[in-house]
């Protein structure tokens, strides 16, 4: 069991975005098209949290051309770039699947007011820095010797 713990460890992204539901958000997916890479955003409602750890996902939705469209990302997957936040929803409950029957303005969420739309980052584990001291060159007597001769010349 500790061997699944460490291969999940290394799995994980040193830091995570802070994702609550109501909020809109711009995912930036990677997508590979044969040789070439690419990135593409995916702007929407976060309608879904779900799991923990390395299985941790959630679900961004929104409407395109008339159509509902909900896609579904793991946090941790080195396919999403990045997770912008672009309005801080105010949500009373934890699962707004009540959006995908409505249509309009009324398909979004309240704004909450005054909220700073601030890409808040949790730490999910630590960077294990090991601080380099420096060290003095000190030179020997004779490499000082050896330095002034040569500066005479």
């Amino acid at each position: 069991m500790d061997i699944i713990k460490s291969i999940e460890h290394e799995q994980l992204k040193n830091k995570v975005p802070e994702l609550k539901v109501g909020n809109t958000v711009k995912v930036h997916v990677r997508i590979k098209e044969g040789n070439k890479e690419r990135i593409q955003v995916f702007e929407g409602i976060i309608i879904k949290v779900q799991g923990g750890g390395v299985n941790q996902t959630f679900t961004v939705r929104k409407t395109s051309y008339g159509v509902g469209v909900e896609k579904t990302f793991l946090i941790h997957s080195p396919l999403v770039e990045k997770v912008e936040l672009v309005r801080v929803g105010k949500a009373r409950r934890a699962r707004l699947f009540y959006l995908r029957d409505r249509v309009g303005k009324s398909a979004k969420t309240k704004e909450q007011i005054g909220a700073r739309i601030e890409d808040r980052e949790i730490v999910v584990k630590e960077d294990l820095v090991e601080e380099i001291v420096a060290e003095e060159v000190v030179e020997t007597p004779v490499e000082a010797e050896a330095t002034t001769e040569n500066a005479a010349e």
